[in-house]
C-alpha cells in the first residue's frame, strides 16, 4: 500500500510516519514544505492541479494529512487549515488515483460541553476560537467532498515530544526549573480544566487503523476519561521525583495572567501564574471513544503516566 503522508514533521506527523514505516507493506511518501520531506509542496499556497499531477504520478492508495497550524491568526489558520485541506480535496476530485483520505482533526471543533459528559460524534460544533472554526471548517469539506475520507478528531495528544508551549509542556518546564534551582515549593495556576488526554503513540495507531478501514465521517480520538490538570500536575511532580510542595494559585485566568513559568519584567522568577487552557473549550471536555472501538477496533493502550513520565524525561534533559 502507497501511502502518501503530509505533515511528517509536526508533532503528530512524526509518530504516524514511524508507525507507517513499521508495517512492512506500507511504501510511504512524505510530501511537505521542508527541505527533508520526500516531495517539497505547499498546500496552503500550492494549486490543486499541480498537486493532482502529482497523485497522478505517484498514485497513492491513501493520503493522511496531518499537517496544519495551530498558533497565529484568523487569516493564517484559515489558510493553514482550511485552504490547505480544499487543496487536497479538490487534487482527490481531480486525480484518477482514487486514493482515500484519512483527516486528522482535532477536539477543538466542538468546543466547550457540558461538565461530566463524553461528547460524541453527532454532538453539534461549537468551535471557541478561530482555530477550532478553522478545522471544522476542514471538516466539512472532508465530508462534503464525495471522497472516502474519515476525519479523526484528536482529544488532547500528549506523550514524548510535546510541545513546550502546550499545558503539559509548560507544567515541565516549570517543574524542571523549580528542581534546577532548588525551590521547595511549585505555584501552579489555571489547573481547574479537565481534558481528555490520549497518547501521540496511540494516535499514530488509530492513523494506521483509519487507512485500513473502511470507516467513514468523524471518528473520536481520544482516552474516555478526563483529567484535571491540576492532577496531572500532581502525577508529573511524581514521575518526576519532585519532593517539594506543590500550590495552586486561587483565582480565574485572565488576558493579563500569563502562561505558566512566566517571569517577572526584572527576571527574577515569580512561579507560575494562572493561565487560561489555550484551546477555546471551556472547562471540560471528554471523548466518547466507542465509535473508534467499533469501527476502527481502537482502544487506547498507553495510561496518562507513562505519557507523562515521557513529558519528563525530555524536560530533565534541560537540567
Amino acid at each position: 500500500m502507497r501511502v502518501l503522508l503530509i505533515g511528517a514533521n509536526g508533532y503528530l506527523g512524526r509518530f504516524v510516519a514511524d508507525r507507517l514505516l513499521a508495517d512492512p507493506a506500507v511504501q510511504l511518501t512524505a510530501l511537505g514544505r521542508g527541505d527533508d520531506a520526500d516531495v517539497r509542496f505547499d498546500l496552503a499556497t500550492g494549486s490543486p492541479g499541480a498537486l493532482t499531477r502529482f497523485l497522478d504520478a505517484v498514485h497513492p492508495g491513501v493520503i493522511v494529512n496531518c499537517a496544519g497550524a495551530t498558533r497565529g491568526g484568523a487569516r493564517e489558520l484559515t489558510r493553514h487549515n482550511t485552504v490547505a485541506v480544499a487543496t487536497v480535496c479538490e487534487a482527490l476530485r481531480r486525480s484518477g488515483c482514487g486514493a482515500r483520505l484519512v483527516q486528522v482533526g482535532c477536539s477543538a471543533e466542538y468546543g466547550p460541553s457540558q461538565p461530566g459528559s463524553s461528547t460524541a460524534e453527532d454532538a453539534v460544533p461549537r468551535p471557541g476560537g478561530p482555530y477550532g472554526v478553522s478545522k471544522l471548517a476542514a471538516t466539512e469539506l472532508v465530508l462534503g467532498s464525495g471522497l472516502d475520507a474519515v476525519v479523526l478528531r484528536v482529544f488532547s495528544p500528549a506523550g514524548p515530544g510535546t510541545p513546550a508551549g502546550s499545558p503539559l509542556g509548560r507544567l515541565a518546564e516549570a517543574m524542571r526549573r523549580a528542581m534546577q534551582s532548588g525551590d521547595g515549593e511549585l505555584k501552579l495556576g489555571g489547573l481547574g480544566a479537565q481534558r481528555d488526554f490520549v497518547d501521540v503513540r496511540d494516535v499514530a495507531r488509530a492513523v494506521h487503523a483509519a487507512s485500513l478501514s473502511a470507516a467513514q465521517g468523524v471518528i473520536n480520538i481520544g482516552s474516555g476519561r478526563a483529567v484535571r490538570l491540576r492532577d496531572a500536575a500532581g502525577v508529573l511532580a511524581r514521575v518526576a521525583g519532585y519532593g517539594g510542595a506543590l500550590h495552586e494559585l486561587d483565582g480565574p485566568p485572565g488576558p493579563l495572567r500569563g502562561a505558566i513559568g512566566h517571569p517577572r519584567i526584572d527576571g527574577e522568577h515569580t512561579g507560575p501564574v494562572a493561565y487560561p487552557y489555550p484551546d477555546g473549550c471551556g472547562s471540560w471536555q471528554q471523548a466518547d471513544v466507542r465509535c473508534a472501538r467499533d469501527r476502527l477496533g481502537w482502544r487506547p493502550r498507553i495510561n496518562l503516566e507513562e505519557s507523562l513520565a515521557d513529558i519528563w524525561m525530555e524536560a530533565a534533559c534541560r537540567i
